[in-house]
């Protein structure tokens, strides 16, 4: 089955046309790049991509309408967006539990194998706000994968990383993809792109 399945899709906000009759599909494991300059419409794309704003058009995502099926399509993808708000008095254990039960992991969740493999073991009891940017974009990755869900959608995701935290969390990103992720991620950096795209659509004015 497609993943992804976008048709037409069309935002706009006032008289601005955002987002203009875009259509693309997403194959299972398919990890495509929404490649463009500030202002092109990725973030846009994406944030209808999970209902966060109307649109006109049609989205399916795993064979679900995410206009009437949008509590479903949230369980299946997990999203990282390119500002993160965290409580930045919560440690980072507390952090993911309190995400945890929000996305209704039962109790006594082990987390261990994701802390693991995100290497966020060390830093458990650190506070967010302590915690440097390629940690914090860790930890938010870690929050998108708790429900393992099929589908990772990430808003430029190392975009105020610097450049060690950029290679190493891209790292991340190329292992789950070799673990069958799928995932649509929007970017303006080519070696981002090049890195770990299948497939690339150029955004130029929404189109």
């Amino acid at each position: 089955m497609t993943m992804i399945i976008v048709t037409n899709l069309t935002k706009t906000f006032g008289g601005l046309t955002a987002v203009d009759h875009l259509s693309f599909t997403v194959q299972p494991g398919e990890v495509v790049a929404l490649w463009g300059a500030n202002g092109a419409g990725k973030t846009t794309a994406l944030r209808c991509l999970l209902h966060l704003l109307p649109f006109a058009g049609d989205i399916h995502i795993n064979g679900l309408d995410v206009r009437h099926k949008g509590k479903e399509v949230r369980q299946q993808v997990g999203f990282v967006p390119q500002t993160l708000n965290f409580h930045d008095d919560l440690t980072t254990a507390e952090t993911l539990t309190f995400y945890a039960r929000l996305k209704k992991r039962p109790s006594g969740y082990d987390f261990s194998p994701l802390l693991n493999q995100l290497a966020l073991m060390p830093h458990l009891q650190k506070r967010v706000q302590t915690l440097s940017g390629g940690l914090k974009q860790r930890l938010a990755l870690a929050l998108a994968l708790l429900s393992d869900p099929p589908i990772l959608l990430l808003d430029e995701p190392t975009a105020n990383l610097d450049i060690r935290a950029r290679e190493d969390f891209l790292l991340l990103l190329h292992h789950l993809k070799q673990q069958g992720k799928t995932m649509v991620f929007s970017s303006h950096r080519l070696e981002e792109v090049t890195a770990l795209a299948d497939r690339v659509l150029l955004l130029e004015a929404g189109r």
